[in-house]
């Protein structure tokens, strides 16, 4: 194109009121919003604060977080399929995100095919406990106590269709038991009733729990992840139990984009993400909002979501749940 055609074109845009899109190179050149689908406070909520802020030094332009809780995190989720595909609205994609869309029958999205993903940023265990009085102690004893007591155990989870949820279902699927399911609203819900004595086992996010398990008001009885958790080394996994073979469950946390956002933005995100994730004072943040740091490519993120939506959807499937 020579300079008088280029020059015709960029009045006619200007007249017309068209902005022509800054191209990858200059991206970005104004605030970056970060949508998280869960209220203020929660881990999705933390890992994008603490990220965003190193987005911002890095990037030289504002990253806002924007909360829109709700329906799973499927609202959250919505916007930013709706969203222009230029790079300034991202998204923090979770577990939970990804086990409510199995839930969905008719979604209003696409969650594998709306979306471009960024970079895998972090996965958590999530830990298994109960109130002191309650007999078992090791996931081997409540395997046993289940199987004693068919359907007698109640176990909180922090929703129907919660990460904390299917979680227990995987559980119960594996070790072929069967306990009652007593869902709450939110996480201190669940976490007061097991306190109560109103049930007697519970699900839920090592950041959740750790208070009450390091003063003794509730004890763990396994991390569900195939590895301990770094904050609770003598927590034993579940599948140490050796009655749980391949029972591996983390909730997980990562960026990612509405589809049609340009490539080279997807991978200046990519690089800048990941250089973060490198941090020494970024990682011990993240350590102590109680999660492992990860990163990836965006193409190991996207595989990453297929199989746990996979995964998941088998586990409901299984379980007898019908979507909604």
């Amino acid at each position: 194109m020579n300079k008088a055609i280029w020059i015709a074109v960029a009045g006619f845009a200007f007249a017309a009121g068209i902005s022509a899109p800054a191209s990858p190179q200059e991206w970005p050149q104004r605030p970056i919003r970060i949508i998280v689908s869960f209220g203020a406070g929660g881990g999705a909520d933390i890992i994008s604060r603490i990220l965003g802020q190193s987005m911002q030094e890095r990037l030289g332009q504002p990253v806002v977080i924007e909360n829109r809780p709700g329906a799973g995190g499927m609202i959250g989720n919505e916007a930013v399929a709706r969203a222009d595909k230029d790079g300034y609205t991202l998204g923090m994609m979770t577990a939970g995100q990804i086990i409510a869309a199995t839930m969905k029958k008719s979604p209003r999205y696409d969650t594998l095919a709306d979306f471009d993903p960024v970079s895998l940023v972090a996965t958590a265990s999530l830990l298994i406990v109960a109130r002191p009085d309650f007999p078992a102690s090791t996931a081997r004893d409540l395997v046993a106590a289940a199987k004693a007591d068919p359907g007698k155990i109640a176990f909180a989870s922090s929703g129907f269709g919660a990460t904390q949820h299917l979680s227990a279902e995987l559980f119960m699927q594996i070790a072929g038991v069967k306990m009652v399911h007593v869902p709450f609203r939110n996480s201190p819900e669940a976490i007061s009733a097991v306190l109560g004595k109103q049930v007697d086992v519970l699900f839920d996010t090592v950041s959740a729990l750790i208070g009450q398990v390091q003063s003794g008001e509730l004890k763990a009885l396994a991390v569900t992840g195939k590895d301990r958790f770094p904050v609770m080394p003598n927590v034993p996994t579940a599948i140490e139990s050796g009655v749980l073979p391949g029972y591996d469950v983390t909730t997980w946390y990562g960026v990612f984009a509405p589809r049609g956002t340009p490539p080279a933005v997807i991978a200046k995100l990519n690089k800048t993400v990941n250089e973060i994730l490198a941090e020494a004072a970024v990682r011990q943040r993240l350590d102590s909002a109680g999660v492992v740091v990860q990163g990836s490519t965006p193409e190991a993120f996207g595989t990453f979501m297929a199989a746990e939506y996979a995964r998941w959807n088998a586990v409901r499937e299984s379980a007898g749940i019908e979507q909604r």
